[in-house]
């Protein structure tokens, strides 16, 4: 994130562990969650993406 211009952590620790979960480390869920959350985020103006922003995410567009 930081070679992209972020200057601090975009993804809390709790939403990296319930991508992970949701994942199972599977790199193209991984890629599809967080491609997901980002735009979310950039929709309603979050800096930050956190656990609940991830499990909105997964339960109303990827489930």
């Amino acid at each position: 994130m930081a070679y992209a211009g972020a200057e601090h952590d975009i993804f809390s620790d709790g939403a990296i562990d319930d991508i992970y979960r949701y994942s199972s480390g599977t790199a193209r869920l991984i890629n599809k969650v967080c491609t997901h959350c980002l735009i979310y985020g950039a929709q309603n103006k979050h800096r930050i993406i956190d656990d609940h922003m991830v499990k909105r995410v997964i339960q109303g567009e990827l489930s």
